[in-house]
């Protein structure tokens, strides 16, 4: 019988290497697996490569495993936002390492890993200092740069609703670079809300297929972010009030 379901966050991050290349989901902060990024701080791996859309936010999810020292390698597309503050002092002080990719080619790099493509050509970063070092081709009259896929060892990605064969589906913008990762990473580990029996998935909705996915990992969901910052959350009266 097959069965993703893993009991903790500790056990479903247990073997994550010293080194490990790490894709995690998210979009600033929709659909950042921070309770994962958590469980990765806890275990203790070192020398990490980040495989991000950006490099973090304020203090908490990626950018406390930046604090931590537990990175050497950032992959985003941006990397400097009103709080990336602990980037910004790694960055500067040289402690950290960052590839800066355009998000598209970020995305199509992550596609590539997935679909099995050896390499792609892109005009995108075409006479920048981005495409330094880069083999680059005329296609048709138009310049084009050689990107490479990029592969992960671990897929961290935060759903909203899982089966035991790991079929995921996701709220809203927390989609973003969670079904792509899925797909490139030797391991992908997924957090869910709502675990429910095999067949309650409409299968039209279904974003990522259980065959993409290793370990799925139940979770409470968090108090929202303006409530953890001491307000008062919306009471239900207030919720159905609301247009």
């Amino acid at each position: 019988m097959i069965d993703k379901i893993v009991p903790s966050i500790e056990a479903a991050l247990a073997d994550v290497a010293d080194g490990a290349t790490i894709l995690v989901g998210g979009f600033g902060t929709a659909g950042v697996p921070e309770a994962l990024i958590d469980g990765l701080i806890a275990q203790g791996a070192r020398e990490l490569t980040i495989v991000n859309n950006n490099a973090g936010n304020g203090d908490s999810g990626l950018a406390a495993l930046l604090k931590a020292g537990r990175v050497r390698k950032i992959i985003c597309s941006f990397p400097r936002q009103a709080d990336s503050h602990v980037f910004d002092a790694l960055y500067r002080s040289g402690r950290i390492e960052l590839e800066l990719v355009p998000q598209g080619n970020l995305a199509e790099r992550i596609r590539a890993a997935g679909a099995g493509i050896g390499a792609f050509f892109c005009p995108t970063a075409y006479g920048t200092q981005l495409a330094q070092g880069k083999e680059t081709r005329v296609i048709d009259g138009r310049h084009y740069v050689l990107e490479y896929p990029i592969h992960g060892d671990v897929a961290l990605i935060q759903a909203e609703r899982g089966d035991r064969w790991g079929n995921l589906c996701y709220r809203m913008a927390a989609r973003n670079f969670g079904p792509v990762m899925a797909t490139a990473a030797r391991t992908t580990i997924a957090t869910v809300h709502e675990v429910v029996p095999l067949g309650a998935l409409d299968p039209e909705s279904i974003v990522t297929p259980g065959i993409y996915v290793d370990r799925v990992v139940p979770i409470a969901r968090r108090a929202t972010r303006r409530a953890a910052h001491g307000a008062s959350a919306p009471t239900p009266a207030q919720q159905q009030a609301r247009p």
